[in-house]
């Protein structure tokens, strides 16, 4: 039952096959069980199992509230959750509990979704390998998947098969990992740069990033408030847009979401996709990406063609330039809103009380880790007031052509388009901690930012296994708010390519903490 759909788990749930209250001690007894993947920062058991039981009342009375009530779904740990821990995986939010719920776990509670916990990521968004958060690197569940294990031969004997785990992706991390590990249906990443699609891609799972206003922002801790969106995990597209229909819409609370309420729809069996138009662009090729990504992309752009499609290659010619805008008003945009963490009003508070200064800087210091604290001041650089001009503003003009580029195309009659999500597959972790950071994260964000920056929807299909035996997905990005269209689109090519499903193997050995840090997984 773990590894069935959402409407197939609901339409079980509803047939009395299995109860709310089963469903979420499974899935709690899968989450203990796979502790040593870190997907998790808190557990919120108790609360789980209470929500699981008021469900089963509905359900007895037969009137659940939607396709979601009695389904554990987990939520990435930088949205707001009343009475759950929040910490953005920073010690500047440890031991943080809001007072409010962010809207988008509103909306999913009151449809009566089963939150199981608070999953893992990079401190505050920051990151693309979901390896920089104070508790400790995310595990890619595939590390530990038959199609690995039976391609990935250690180089010597005295190799253990313990260091060959490979990286999520990031930020979302914990989310992928969750969603691939089936301990549960759905989680919500979040998406700046690509942080829902890249870990998608390397776990495996579907990663939606909805067009920016489709959903909700409040209650997300904001990383760069003109480009944070808030993400979807799923094992299949279906999922995705079940999940989208209960989340999206106007939400007085964020002043930038739509105004019209929004239709859920389900999405059709597409046949015939003779009337579509899928553009590849050709400044996709970017240097970097592997053959095996190259070949597999040229592979989905013959199967719409072969099945009547047309296939045209489009020019975004400023896209060359996006990813050093990103790194412009991302930092920018980081150094205003890490300002609110001051040590005063919520949060980590430092000791230091010799001055208001001191005790402020001694707060950030304490507080932030070293990547979080470059970021803000990249940012505080370009906003200084002989650079605001020369940086900020011109990045915000380029940022303007590049959306531009997506309007030109669509207009032209393209429909949707075919690109790459990520460089290649999972790298393994102890080859990915060589590099900082920052060159990680633009290298990781490449193919995927542009979209934040322009505002549009975008998914992650996964589409085959590497000859290593990991996940690779391709990426479809679709016009404003055509999040139907771009779905349909994404549904159908997921049935061509039919990926595999994971095939995990007991894993033993794993009852210590493997992460030396003083909080993994617990539990509430």
């Amino acid at each position: 039952m773990l590894r069935a759909s959402l409407r197939q788990v609901s339409a079980a749930l509803k047939e009395g096959r299995v109860t709310p209250t089963e469903l979420c001690q499974q899935c709690l007894s899968l989450i203990k069980g796979t502790k040593f993947l870190n997907a998790y920062i808190t557990i919120a058991e108790e609360t789980a199992l209470k929500q699981a039981e008021a469900s089963e009342e509905r359900y007895k009375r037969g009137q659940p509230l939607g396709v979601l009530d009695g389904i554990p779904i987990a939520v990435k740990d930088n949205f707001n959750t009343a009475g759950i821990e929040t910490t953005c995986a920073s010690n500047m939010l440890r031991g943080y509990i809001s007072p409010y719920n962010a809207t988008v776990v509103q909306k999913l509670l009151d449809q009566g979704a089963v939150l199981l916990g608070k999953t893992n990521l990079d401190e505050f968004a920051m990151g693309s390998g979901s390896t920089d958060g104070v508790f400790g690197p995310v595990r890619n569940p595939w590390s530990y998947s038959r199609q690995y294990k039976e391609k990935s031969v250690p180089k010597s004997h005295s190799e253990d098969k313990e260091s060959n785990w490979v990286i999520t992706g990031g930020s979302s991390g914990g989310s992928a990992a969750a969603v691939s590990s089936f301990t549960c249906f759905a989680a919500l990443g979040s998406d700046t740069g690509g942080s829902t699609r890249n870990p998608a891609a390397h776990c495996g799972v579907v990663g939606l990033k909805p067009t920016y206003g489709l959903i909700s922002r409040h209650g997300l801790i904001p990383l760069v408030n003109s480009m944070d969106v808030p993400g979807i995990l799923t094992r299949c597209v279906d999922d995705a847009a079940v999940v989208l229909g209960s989340l999206a819409g106007h939400d007085p609370k964020d002043s930038t979401t739509i105004q019209d309420n929004f239709k859920p729809f389900e999405l059709p069996n597409l046949t015939d996709v003779s009337k579509l138009s899928i553009g590849i662009p050709k400044e996709y090729h970017v240097p970097g990406l592997s053959g095996e990504i190259l070949a597999l992309w040229s592979k989905a752009a013959d199967l719409f063609q072969n099945a009547g499609a047309k296939v045209v290659e489009v020019t975004l010619p400023h896209t060359r330039y996006s990813i050093v805008c990103y790194h412009v008003l991302c930092t920018a945009e980081v150094a205003s809103n890490m300002a609110r963490f001051d040590g005063l009003e919520y949060g980590h508070r430092s000791d230091m009380n010799e001055s208001t200064e001191s005790m402020y800087a001694a707060t950030r210091r304490e507080g932030f880790n070293d990547v979080v604290r470059g970021r803000i001041l990249s940012g505080s650089y370009f906003l200084l007031k002989q650079n605001y001009e020369k940086y900020f503003v011109k990045a915000q003009k380029v940022r303007r052509l590049i959306a531009n580029d997506f309007v030109k195309v669509f207009r032209s009659g393209v429909d949707v388009l075919l690109t790459p999500t990520t460089l290649s597959d999972a790298a393994p972790y102890k080859e990915f901690i060589k590099e900082d950071n920052r060159t990680r994260s633009a290298q990781n964000d490449i193919l995927t930012q542009a979209a934040n920056m322009a505002g549009l929807p975008a998914i992650n299909v996964p589409t085959a296994l590497s000859e290593r035996g990991l996940p690779v997905g391709l990426q479809f990005i679709g016009r404003s708010f055509q999040e139907q269209q771009l779905l349909t689109v994404a549904k159908w090519f997921e049935k061509q390519v039919q990926f595999p499903m994971i095939q995990l193997e007991e894993v033993k050995g794993h009852d210590r903490d493997v992460f030396q840090h003083k909080k993994s997984a617990s539990f509430s």
